[in-house]
Parts: C-alpha cells; structure tokens; sequence
C-alpha cells in the first residue's frame, strides 16, 4: 500500500441535455444519468447507485483483506446496500445505508469468526466511514459442504 494521503481523480463532462460521461485516468468512461425517481432514464448508473455501489465494493474488498490477514477460508461474499434518500429539514441526504452481507464459508467453519470479519470489515470500510447517514450490517452465514465450486 502507499503512504497516505491519496488523491483520486474523477471528471465529468456533459451538454445541456444527454447522458453525464464520468472518466478517471486509465479507467474506461462509465455513463451516468439522473435516477427514474428524479425524472430521469433510469438505466444508467446514477450518482445514488454509485454511492451505494461504492459501499457494496468497499465492503466486499475489506473483507477479503480482513480474511486474507486472519487466515480465514470462505467461499463466496454476496453484498447488497439499500441506500434511503430523504429531505429531512428540506435538505436531500442519505440517511441509512443497510449492508446486507450473505457469506458462504466451507462446512465446519467458525460461524463466529465469520461473523467477527464481517463486522471488522463494515467498521474498516473507508467509503463507510466517510458517509454520514446510519449504518446498519445485516449477515447471513451459510455452511457450504466440500465440494461445492462457486463459479468466479
């Protein structure tokens, strides 16, 4: 890892009307366009489902970099965020971000320490950590039998 701090670079560029085209050096252009809820396509990525995808990654990233420093085996990580926008004092903001995590570890794993990694890996996210709204982690672990290959 690098000594902080880090920068990132991020721009977007777009026309009185159309699609926002976000770009970051050596990364491919990613379109964006406002949500159904707020008149727009509603088949682009948006800055709200950025937002939640960017704790969805986070997450999933920490934890596997949390297991991987415990030496801990697991199969699959599947992660979804629910992001609730509301105008609380007339002022649009996340006010909750609902992680819900559903780890598939091989038969005869700790359950605990499973679940002990999951919740370093919520406290650790950095994107987490950054947002204001509250923060809930919902989990579930399930015990695969050997065997079973999840495909990559």
């Amino acid at each position: 890892m690098e000594p902080y701090p880090h920068t990132y670079s991020v721009s977007a560029l777009t026309r009185s009307a159309g699609n926002v085209m976000l770009s970051s050096p050596q990364l491919p252009d990613l379109p964006s366009a406002a949500p159904a809820q707020f008149g727009g396509p509603g088949d682009l990525w948006s800055p709200e489902t950025l937002l939640c995808a960017s704790l969805a990654d986070c997450f999933v990233l920490t934890f596997r970099a949390v297991a991987r420093a415990a030496r801990f085996e697991w199969r699959s990580l599947e992660c979804r965020v629910l992001g609730t926008l509301e105008s609380p004092e007339r002022i649009s903001q996340f006010t909750r971000f609902t992680t819900i995590a559903r780890l598939a570890v091989p038969g005869g794993a700790s359950i605990d320490k499973a679940r002990d990694l999951l919740e370093r890996a919520e406290h650790g996210c950095l994107i987490a950590n950054s947002v204001r709204g509250t923060r809930v982690l919902q989990v579930e672990i399930v015990e695969e039998p050997a065997g079973i290959v999840i495909p990559a």
